[in-house]
């Protein structure tokens, strides 16, 4: 059963489940319950007994309970920020610089605060879009652009300073292997990223040239829908830096700590959820102090913050148990083997990358990708010689790209009601400059292969 062709049967059915019925989590049950039947040698009863075994087995973990509990306590810190008016009252702020004159500056905001505010991809995005939809439409701008500004750097962004959940899961998942230096892999994997720049470069042509081409020239809706305000209340704009800075800073001086002076060796997993433990704790002392909310809208706020990040974190779990599980049948060495066989060593990373692509295009979620792919792309790099940076690098890129292509995206889905822009509208105007992306990132993987091989 290890290391043969049935070996491929769980990824299989996780990818075809997922393209049939779009959905991520239960892809990624199926296709784990498979595995655990297949590792009992088709035993039913014990297979599927195995399978809640191995979920129940991600929680034994303590560098997974650090990433679970980072992920969950993120929706509590995002929700307060918005709650205790911080976020109303960082757009206020920027309002009051006035340091927009022309279309040009109107333009580079939305993707400078994209770039900028990088510990959460939603509230990026919110930020960027609600403080730059009033400049967009002054100076007759498509909320369509606005759109694809705020979702070509928030994603992108998120997967090259990988400071935040993002890194955490991914490091995560490449710590299944026992690596000697993990956190290098995951920084190595940056200058590989291709697809992520190129993005993030194009955000910045378009914003700073203020050419447009494709379908999104002929966009003409301005104001294509309303986003409502939800929060009214408007507090100084600190309540929101300090805590995003506190995480950042600490995240860092943590992994200096843990690798004993060395970034690139500390822990991860402990560094995120201690920063976040710290900046949740800011937040709420910031809030109490300037009697911004009660201790019960506290409360209530970051337990429905959790709630919320209850769908994302289900998948986190199962994505653990899934990769645990396919590591176990050996299905990364045999496709290593067969990649060996099949395929020359230069086109790995660009076909690893349109695998990563269709199926995050297929499930509207990267991180179900990389749990899928990550596994695979590990054992083939060992195998084969070439750089693990490189084809997790390959996976990485390919999920934000099927991101920025796929209508069922939740980032896409954020970015048009961030922006108020028609969701369709934003998935048209979007794909040209994601394909476009996409095309020239197999050229460069294909050209970097052939110098690694």
């Amino acid at each position: 059963m290890q290391d043969s062709p049935l070996s491929l049967l769980p990824p299989l059915v996780a990818i075809v489940i997922a393209i049939w019925r779009k959905n991520a989590l239960l892809a990624l049950f199926c296709g784990l319950i498979l595995a655990t039947i297949m590792s009992t040698n088709w035993q039913l009863v014990t297979g599927l007994t195995e399978g809640f075994i191995a979920i129940g087995g991600v929680f034994a973990s303590t560098s997974n309970l650090y990433i679970i509990s980072f992920s969950l306590l993120i929706g509590s810190l995002v929700t307060l920020m918005n709650k205790s008016g911080a976020v109303n009252g960082f757009i206020e702020k920027l309002s009051s610089l006035n340091l927009v004159k022309n279309s040009r500056q109107a333009s580079m905001l939305p993707t400078i605060i994209g770039t900028s505010i990088f510990t959460d991809t939603n509230l990026s995005m919110f930020t960027a879009g609600m403080a730059s939809q009033k400049l967009f439409d002054k100076y007759q701008m498509s909320r369509a652009k606005l759109a694809y500004l705020i979702d070509s750097t928030c994603a992108p962004v998120s997967i090259l300073l990988l400071v935040n959940g993002w890194g955490a899961y991914v490091l995560g998942l490449l710590d299944d292997y026992q690596l000697p230096d993990s956190v290098g892999v995951l920084i190595g994997t940056v200058g590989y990223n291709f697809y992520a720049i190129i993005a993030l470069l194009l955000a910045f042509y378009t914003a700073y040239s203020g050419k447009i081409y494709g379908p999104m020239k002929k966009a003409e809706s301005l104001v294509t829908s309303q986003q409502e305000n939800l929060v009214e209340k408007t507090s100084p704009a600190n309540i929101m830096l300090l805590p995003l800075l506190a995480l950042l800073v600490l995240t860092l001086v943590l992994l200096w700590i843990t690798g004993d002076g060395d970034i690139r060796r500390g822990s991860g997993s402990f560094s995120v959820f201690w920063s976040i433990i710290s900046s949740f704790i800011l937040l709420v002392l910031l809030i109490s102090y300037n009697k911004l909310l009660n201790f019960t809208e506290i409360t209530t706020s970051s337990v429905q913050g959790i709630k919320h990040m209850f769908p994302a974190v289900a998948i986190l779990v199962l994505s653990f148990a899934f990769g645990a599980a396919i590591k176990g049948l050996g299905t990364g060495i045999y496709v290593s083997e067969l990649f060996n066989v099949q395929l020359p060593l230069y086109l790995m990373a660009p076909v690893i990358f349109i695998a990563a692509a269709l199926m995050a295009f297929a499930t509207g979620t990267s991180w179900g990708t990389f749990a899928i792919l990550v596994p695979i792309a590990v054992p083939i790099a060992q195998q084969s010689g070439l750089p693990i940076e490189f084809l997790v690098a390959a996976v990485l890129g390919g999920g934000v790209f099927g991101d920025h292509a796929s209508p069922i995206s939740d980032t896409t889905v954020v970015a048009s009601i961030a922006s108020g822009c028609d969701h369709f509208e934003h998935v048209k105007t979007q794909l040209p400059y994601a394909l476009f992306g996409g095309v020239i990132t197999i050229i460069l993987y294909i050209f970097v292969g052939l110098g690694l091989s």
